[in-house]
């Protein structure tokens, strides 16, 4: 799955998928879930036309870590948009870990200041290893900061990159950052507004039901991005910071890209990417790893 799924193809094919959602041409019902005692199962169900028809079964189970397991493993089913037959069922953890870091490479392409320079990572596991290598790809940054709760794991990370260096704190690392990526399971807020710079810019992957990973002043006071207005319905579907909020308030990212809302309006904007996941990003991950799989001559062929 890493051998196949190309980050910048990657990135470039999420573009194509929001704006096919933001324009209503896709078929992508909320996510649903069921609950256990110690985590949930989360059904998103997609159709993009040119990236073909895909479910993903995704379980989310905070405690894992301590077992040596990541939170979220997925499995994705991928089928024939014409006729329904099924074409591939692919590892969906990996997927699931690159498309949402893509998506916050893709929104800072559109929204950070063409001068940033400094990166800041928050949170140094599965994702934060996955912001590294996506948002590198699309920034000219000459520093990157890395801060975790576990100063080991930032440590860790930061070695993977000569850039990057490992902070003591949330707050050392997002002062004077143009870029803060959150990448927490971090039941309360990691960063505070006044810890950022002005012209800032924020992205945020966090989901944890017990709190939100944003502070409420990044929310109200920053311009606000998301895939899609359903990120303001209640968790599952959506994300809990922007529950019960207005949905007029934030901008989709399709709608950028296609020109239908404005991104950045100033250098002193701090603009915020508030990700809550989409199937429409499975579906264009899925998508690119069959279409490569089959020119390859990778995977194993099933009869049914």
């Amino acid at each position: 799955m890493e051998r196949l799924l190309d980050p910048d193809a990657l990135v470039r094919a999420l573009g194509d998928a929001f704006r096919a959602l933001s324009e209503g041409r896709t078929s992508t019902p909320p996510r649903t879930a069921a609950r256990s005692t110690s985590g949930l199962l989360g059904v998103m169900p997609g159709y993009v036309p040119g990236f073909g028809l895909e479910a993903k079964l995704v379980t989310v189970f905070a405690g894992n870590h301590r077992v040596g397991l990541p939170s979220h493993q997925a499995l994705i089913a991928l089928f024939d948009p014409d006729t329904g037959t099924p074409l591939a069922v692919m590892d969906g953890t990996h997927v699931t870990a690159l498309r949402t870091a893509a998506v916050s490479a893709l929104s800072a392409r559109l929204l950070a200041r063409p001068e940033s320079r400094v990166l800041a990572i928050l949170g140094a596991g599965v994702q934060g290893a996955a912001h590294l290598l996506a948002m590198v790809r699309v920034g000219k940054f000459d520093e990157v900061r890395v801060a975790s709760r576990d100063h080991d794991h930032a440590e860790a990370l930061a070695s993977r990159n000569s850039l990057a260096r490992a902070m003591r704190s949330f707050e050392d690392a997002v002062r004077g950052a143009d870029v803060v990526c959150c990448c927490t399971d971090a039941p309360e807020p990691v960063l505070r507004y006044d810890w950022l710079r002005p012209g800032a810019h924020v992205t945020s992957v966090g989901a944890n039901f017990e709190g939100p990973e944003l502070d409420a002043e990044t929310v109200r006071r920053g311009r606000l991005f998301v895939e899609s207005r359903i990120a303001f319905e209640p968790p599952p579907a959506g994300a809990s910071e922007l529950a019960g909020l207005d949905p007029s308030v934030a901008a989709e990212l399709g709608e950028v890209l296609s020109g239908g809302a404005p991104g950045r309006t100033s250098e002193a904007d701090v603009t915020v990417y508030k990700s809550m996941g989409h199937a429409v990003e499975d579906a264009a991950a899925a998508w690119l790893v069959y279409q490569r799989a089959v020119a390859q001559g990778s995977g194993v062929r099933v009869p049914l």
